[in-house]
């Protein structure tokens, strides 16, 4: 019944991310942790905390204890940028990449499970609905935005 699809779209990161929480709780990583690392090493290092929030969907200064407990664990380092001492730019410990490769390992195995049963065609046409459905949205919420701009002048 299409009137369950978006309950469903919705319910499916939140299983997906217990899954994967309840396989990386050995390793002692909170998913505000895990999902830092991932993201700053699926971006590359010398990422600022601004562009590393924006990435992950969440505020910059809720980000910076998340970044803090992270530092102290020796899991990154935070350096002041080059050309704006205030921003902090974000890089990758050694320490990181052995516990990046397990999640990731851990991460890739709990997609297989979650894909089971599919073929490569099907989990392809799956990415290709889901990315015409998101490209759906954004031009709904911009055409929103926008008429609420429209409305307040």
């Amino acid at each position: 019944m299409p009137s369950t699809i978006g309950f469903r779209i919705a319910r499916l990161p939140h299983l997906w991310r217990s899954i994967i929480d309840r396989r990386l709780a050995p390793l002692g990583l909170t998913q505000t942790r895990w999902v830092t690392l991932y993201h700053l090493w699926r971006m590359g290092n010398g990422q600022t905390q601004c562009e590393l929030a924006r990435n992950i969907g969440v505020e910059a200064p809720s980000l910076v204890r998340t970044l803090s407990q992270l530092e102290s664990q020796g899991l990154i380092t935070r350096r002041a940028c080059g050309n704006d001492r205030r921003a902090k730019r974000i890089y990758l410990t050694d320490e990181a990449l052995p516990l990046l490769e397990e999640i990731d390992a851990i991460a890739s195995k709990a997609r297989q499970e979650m894909l089971a049963g599919l073929s490569d065609q099907q989990i392809q046409q799956l990415e290709d609905w889901l990315a015409h459905i998101e490209s759906n949205g954004l031009a709904i919420q911009a055409r929103d935005q926008e008429a609420e701009t429209s409305s307040v002048s």
